[in-house]
């Protein structure tokens, strides 16, 4: 599946006929947070043709949530759609006793949710700048979290997305980056909490992805989304992002937690 979101973005791919399924999340019941567009919307197409039921908890697009829909769908699977704030708890746990109502627990979290906004300097941002990265970035994954581990048993996964960012900095998104730092702590954290219960906490970094989150550059800078790449001189695409979010996610990783996938064609090495 393609779209064209923007002339300066190249034709977003979420999935190919090339990527063949082998039944590793049939079953499963799946949460994805942000799950209607972008990196989300691919992961929950990988999932969806792997044999999960997905559900996706989206903010405002419902236009882009239903498009989820019918691709979740197409490949077979039921889907769940669900409006929501990240940003807040109620919401949140709101959720996630509606993915309980209809599945009666939940075998895959994946908190993807997120927004970003450039600033030329620290004088541009204020404090409810500021905040509402944290509640939306940081906050919704500890609310969607907490709120679904109640319903969570041995062999469950959580993914967090964070970033590159979190590793090599970005001068124009610093309370973004702040956030993706906090959650890579976090992911470390609760992977050490976990580890009695049985349930693996991962993380996936992805650098510069084609996705709508990069339109936000536009009007900052519209010479900084035309150069965005990584070593391989490219922006990576949605379809990338998947299989990473499903390896984490199946008994393929079993041995695996509190790591971090770095999906960033070559940006950094190790970390």
């Amino acid at each position: 599946m393609t779209d064209h979101l923007d002339d300066l973005l190249p034709p977003v791919e979420y999935i190919t006929d090339a990527y063949k399924a082998a039944g590793k999340l049939k079953d499963k019941r799946v949460l994805i947070t942000g799950g209607d567009s972008g990196i989300g919307r691919a992961v929950a197409f990988h999932m969806a043709r792997e044999g999960a039921r997905v559900a996706i908890m989206y903010h405002s697009d419902a236009e882009s949530a239903e498009e989820t829909r019918a691709g979740i769908e197409a490949e077979g699977a039921e889907a769940l759609i669900l409006q929501g704030d990240t940003a807040d708890s109620d919401s949140c746990a709101a959720t996630v006793a509606a993915v309980i109502d209809a599945w009666d627990g939940i075998d895959v979290l994946v908190n993807n949710a997120g927004m970003q906004k450039p600033f030329d300097s620290q004088a541009e941002i204020s404090d409810a700048d500021w905040q509402k990265h944290f509640d939306v970035n940081m906050n919704g994954i500890f609310y969607t979290t907490r709120a679904a581990l109640e319903h969570m048993s041995e062999g469950a996964s959580i993914i967090n997305t964070t970033s590159v960012n979190a590793y090599v900095g970005n001068a124009a998104l610093v309370p973004y980056t702040a956030t993706k730092g906090a959650i890579v702590a976090y992911t470390r954290a609760l992977a050490l909490e976990l580890l009695e219960r049985g349930i693996r906490v991962n993380q996936v970094a992805p650098g510069p992805v084609a996705t709508e989150i990069q339109l936000v550059f536009k009007d900052f800078d519209k010479e900084m989304l035309e150069e965005m790449s990584s070593p391989m001189g490219r922006m990576g695409q949605p379809r990338e992002l998947g299989p990473a979010y499903v390896f984490l996610a199946c008994q393929d990783s079993s041995f695996v937690t509190g790591q971090t996938l770095h999906v960033n064609g070559g940006m950094i090495t190790n970390g």
